[in-house]
């Protein structure tokens, strides 16, 4: 089974996380501060070749409505230069995920500037393994 890489695309940063090779688990990666698409592109790539996998899994940051706005728009135009390079991209529905991340990281007692160095990472976990909890990449 190949292994999937979920990515909580935001203005700023990027969080990563990657499925163990069985497609049970997700463990985050790291945080990919942006330095403009063709940079996060090229990242994005590197791990893909890291974790020999070509399955990229990308919250979707719907609107409460459920609305695709601006950024889902910006996150949908980043995946389609990911498709361009081979991957393949699914969309999860990333709604209240940077939520529950942040929530996590103040329970677990972590400062305001550690949390924001960590919770787009913990918020692709939570992508991820939502994804995975709900059958996982089927071909």
């Amino acid at each position: 089974m190949q292994r999937i890489l979920a990515l909580d695309v935001g203005e700023k940063r990027i969080g990563v996380a990657v499925s163990d090779p069985l497609g049970l688990t997700a463990q985050g990666v790291e945080t990919i501060f942006t330095q403009g698409w063709s940079n996060d592109r090229a990242r994005v790539k590197q791990l893909a070749n890291q974790y020999q996998t070509d399955r990229l899994l990308i919250g979707l940051p719907k609107s409460m409505s459920g609305e695709i706005g601006p950024q889902a728009q910006r996150v949908q135009e980043f995946a389609a230069r990911l498709v361009e390079d081979g991957l393949k991209v699914r969309y999860w529905d990333e709604r209240l995920t940077t939520v529950s991340a942040h929530r996590a990281l103040i329970e677990g007692d972590l400062s305001r500037r550690k949390r924001k160095q960590v919770v787009d990472k913990v918020a692709a976990v939570y992508i991820l393994q939502g994804f995975l909890d709900a059958g996982g990449w089927k071909d």
